[in-house]
């Protein structure tokens, strides 16, 4: 079982950078793929970016959102720079072994943060 918990969203101007970072407990944390996603209102939730040995990124924050984990403290983080409107939704961190490098079926889920990015 992991428990996850996502922190470090807010309001932010478009241009601007934040943070996201996701706290894991229970074991075996460096086994899992871990996930962003995001759902904005009335869309459906959208895959973000993962990160097992290697990262993926959606093409709509390729170059601008960057994913890390620290197996050693069980955190991951999404650091957000060039914000745009757009990116506004909730953000959710996820664990599990999808069946897709870039979405796929995760078993864990936190219970999201808010990111709104003003124009």
């Amino acid at each position: 079982q992991v428990q996850l918990v996502e922190s470090g969203g807010g309001l932010v101007q478009a241009g601007g950078s934040l943070r996201l970072s996701c706290a894991a407990s229970g074991r075996r944390f460096s086994t899992y793929t871990m996930g962003w996603f995001r759902q904005a209102p009335g869309k459906e939730r959208e895959f973000v970016a993962a990160i097992s040995w290697r990262t993926y990124y959606a093409d709509s924050v390729k170059g601008r959102f960057t994913i890390s984990r620290d197996n050693a403290k069980n955190t991951m983080n999404l650091q957000m720079n060039s914000l745009k409107p757009e990116d506004t939704a909730v953000y959710y961190c996820a664990a599990g072994f999808p069946d897709s490098d870039y979405g796929g079926s995760y078993d864990y889920w936190g219970q999201g943060t808010q990111v709104t990015v003003s124009s």
